[in-house]
């Protein structure tokens, strides 16, 4: 009998998703993707002048993200992350708060932790504590047009506390200013990340370039599976017949036909690519409508070693996280020591630093972000004062997720088109989770049961969340 056919506009991670969950579901699966490499946003290229693969943007897991965990280990890379059970909040002065929990049960976990943080004070502290547990009880929005800025100022968070505890998390999370948050998007972060399961919060870091885990060994994983993979193959548009979608026209003219269809493509560029007659459809309206937010990576290589942290929070900066790349991919990749090199080679030291919710940098020169960069590095570690900057670049990826704003969820469409055998994934389509790797597979994966379900062979392919604490239910009502 032969396989059914589909085929997956788009290799980020959303439509990756897809192609793996039809193929392990005995599909013959075609993956089309525009670029000359797989991985979407996720993904890596080379800087020419250091020879070395860069990542776009630094892109990290959390134990509270099972479906992405699942993906990973579907694909064998699981093992390329390291597990962050230690965090390093670093203040204005210097100091490094240590940040890990204890042996309590959630939501108790994190609660030395959190105490042990000195650049808060206590009334701050128990404002905070009391805010968390109103915003965990919260079973919908207070008004969907309210913004979590706003929500913060009605229940009195002081700016010290908003700017140095909930920022610090939310942008990172988010990568948007706290005035273009929904209020259910924030509690959806802290619920999931800190308060529901004692792991969640686990940060998970790639230990090897993006290109190597989404390129190399992740089409290992389609070409042992037979997935077709057609790089440099722009799709034009969907073309149906009497009501069903029939072909999918390529930018080269060519066309391909297939029983199912998957777009997996940034919100921005779906529009085009849909029959004409679902252009004013109400269900996918709301595209056109999402709005999108910015993060800016500086990469900076150095003569000398500049801290042997592997990661690092940095409170009240224009940096928000440093990622010790050397230090981070000592594991996959051989560095020689110092005393190792010829007269010919010079040691370097490879260091990223994140700015999500980048607006504020994008009017200002590269050379000025790095220069204000170099400078809060030098105020925090001494040795960057000291060393020799070899190399530096800024990286920007202007539409990095979409903005989760105030009501954002009503402009995001299900993966289930009007047409019955088209779909449509992203993190930005409706999943319940932000613009993260999550929601992505999610996405993926969901799109997929439908495919299932018509093809009468119904199946649940999306994870559970972690479950959620016996004291957390009793004291949040999780």
């Amino acid at each position: 009998m032969q396989k059914p056919k589909a085929i997956v506009v788009g290799g980020g991670l959303s439509g990756l998703a897809a192609a793996m969950a039809l193929a392990e579901n005995d599909f013959s699966v075609t993956v089309l993707e525009s670029r000359p490499r797989l991985g979407g946003r996720a993904s890596s290229f080379v800087d020419r002048e250091t020879n070395t693969s860069i990542d776009n943007c630094q892109h990290v897991n959390m134990g509270c993200c099972t479906n992405f965990q699942h993906f990973c280990e579907t694909a064998g890379i699981a093992d390329a992350f390291h597990n962050e059970k230690e965090l390093y909040f670093i203040d204005r002065n210097g100091n490094v708060n240590r940040f890990a929990a204890s042996a309590w049960p959630a939501p108790l976990h994190l609660l030395a932790a959190f105490h042990r943080l000195g650049y808060v004070s206590a009334q701050e502290k128990r404002a905070f504590a009391s805010a968390i547990r109103k915003l965990a009880r919260l079973d919908r929005a207070p008004s969907p047009r309210q913004s979590f800025a706003e929500w913060l100022s009605e229940n009195k968070q002081s700016s010290n506390a908003i700017d140095r505890l909930w920022n610090v998390v939310l942008v990172s999370a988010l990568s948007e200013t706290l005035d273009r948050v929904d209020v259910m998007h924030a509690r959806k972060v802290f619920v999931d990340a800190f308060l529901a399961n004692r792991t969640g919060w686990i940060v998970q870091i790639p230990t090897a370039p993006l290109d190597e885990l989404y390129g190399q060994r992740l089409r290992q994983w389609l070409d042992s599976n037979h997935v077709e993979l057609r790089l440099q193959s722009g799709a034009k548009s969907i073309h149906e017949q009497d009501g069903v979608a029939k072909t999918i026209e390529l930018r080269n003219g060519e066309f391909l036909s297939a029983e199912h269809f998957v777009i997996a493509v940034p919100h921005f560029l779906v529009p085009d690519l849909l029959p004409q007659r679902l252009a004013d459809d109400p269900q996918l309206s709301g595209i056109s409508d999402l709005q999108t937010a910015p993060i800016a990576s500086v990469h900076l290589w150095f003569d000398r070693q500049v801290t042997s942290l592997r990661h690092a929070v940095l409170i009240d900066r224009l940096s928000q996280w440093m990622f010790n790349r050397t230090e981070l991919q000592s594991e996959t990749q051989h560095r020689p020591a110092s005393d190792e090199l010829d007269g010919s080679e010079q040691a370097t030291f490879y260091y990223q630093i994140v700015i999500s919710a980048a607006r504020n940098v994008e009017g200002l020169s590269q050379n000025d972000v790095i220069e204000q960069v170099v400078k809060e590095l030098g105020e925090i570690w001494p040795e960057a004062k000291q060393a020799r900057l070899l190399h530096s670049r800024l990286v920007t990826e202007h539409r990095a997720v979409f903005s989760p704003v105030p009501g954002v969820d009503a402009l995001r469409p299900l993966q289930q088109t009007p047409i019955r055998n088209l779909q449509i994934a992203g993190d930005w389509t409706k999943t319940g989770w932000p613009g993260t790797m999550e929601g992505a597979v999610r996405s993926g994966y969901l799109a997929v049961e439908n495919i299932l379900a018509h093809c009468g062979r119904p199946q649940q392919l999306v994870r559970p969340d972690l479950p959620v604490s016996v004291l957390s239910k009793i004291l949040l009502r999780l």
